[in-house]
């Protein structure tokens, strides 16, 4: 688990408030931000900020090092330097949000005994030895906390469903778009009703993760719906989209952006400043954010 952010010019009173770290802290409050000496007994990896902010950088190059040292242990702290001031800030928000599914960021509806039993059992579905595999797990961690930072207050229904709400999220390529619209819900949903029940969730419980998978449109529902498609697009452009980019033909790469920024609503687009894109997603997200939106939110 990802518990530290650790800072070479951490002072005694704690980083430099006009800097914008209380941004960080309110967007990662189990993230601990302290001074590198705070790491004693932790697996401190440490990362240059000079690299991450390379024009050329795409996020992808560090995944393997990230998260191959958040699996190792329980207690993983990142040690940031190479930049300063609101630099080191900005960069900090952008790698916390890269890697936020090693965070696991809780609420009182997912902070129980039949959560963790879910998650352990879904975890188990994977085989994190295998790159695509372990890629698609962490896509599925993700897009459950961007859950939670869209809704803090979200009850356990629509979390779990985001575990296995993958219909937007193509994972290994350019399958055709109606293959998925019409396999993966079915699929998932299956998935998730029967993890549930060896849980221990009740039958309403299952029966709303079904409909929240399969989009079901029930009055009522139209709201975790749209929760989902919109965490379901940020864990997109957080996660998946270089990957998607240097996989499908280009042809693709502007109808799935379009696609993807068709599920956020004005209120949303401030999340992708908290992104660092590779520059080709990048170049064609601010075409289309352009095209659609008066205001630019990527600058």
């Amino acid at each position: 688990m990802l518990r530290q952010l650790l800072l070479s010019d951490f002072r005694a009173e704690g980083p430099a408030a006009g800097h914008g770290w209380p941004l960080v802290q309110q967007a990662f409050p189990t993230v601990q931000l302290a001074p590198l000496s705070a790491g004693r007994g932790a697996h401190v990896l440490r990362l240059d900020v000079s690299e991450w902010n390379a024009p050329a950088f795409d996020p992808v190059a560090w995944d393997a090092r990230v998260f191959d040292a958040g699996e190792r242990t329980e207690w993983l702290a990142l040690h940031l330097e190479g930049a300063s001031r609101e630099a080191l800030v900005v960069a900090a928000l952008e790698i916390l949000t890269r890697y936020q599914c090693l965070v696991g960021r809780r609420n009182a509806a997912s902070a129980t005994p039949l959560f963790n039993r879910l998650l352990a059992r879904h975890r188990s579905l994977h085989d994190l030895k295998q790159p695509q595999v372990r890629a698609e797990f962490h896509r599925a961690v993700d897009a459950w906390q961007w859950t939670l930072r869209l809704r803090p207050e979200v009850d356990l229904p629509p979390q779990a469903a985001a575990l296995f709400h993958d219909v937007e999220q193509p994972a290994h390529g350019p399958l055709p778009l109606r293959a998925f619209d019409r396999v993966q819900p079915a699929r998932g949903a299956d998935r998730a009703v029967r993890l549930l029940e060896e849980a221990g969730a009740d039958d309403a419980t299952c029966r709303r993760v079904r409909e929240l998978v399969t989009r079901g449109e029930r009055p009522g529902s139209e709201r975790d719906v749209s929760l989902l498609r919109t965490a379901g697009a940020l864990s997109f452009f957080s996660r998946q989209s270089s990957s998607y980019f240097r996989e499908a033909p280009p042809e693709h790469h502007r109808r799935q952006v379009a696609r993807m920024l068709a599920h956020l609503r004005p209120e949303h687009l401030r999340w992708l400043g908290h992104l660092r894109l590779a520059p080709a997603v990048r170049g064609q997200l601010e075409v289309l954010v352009a095209a659609h939106f008066p205001v630019d939110v990527l600058a």
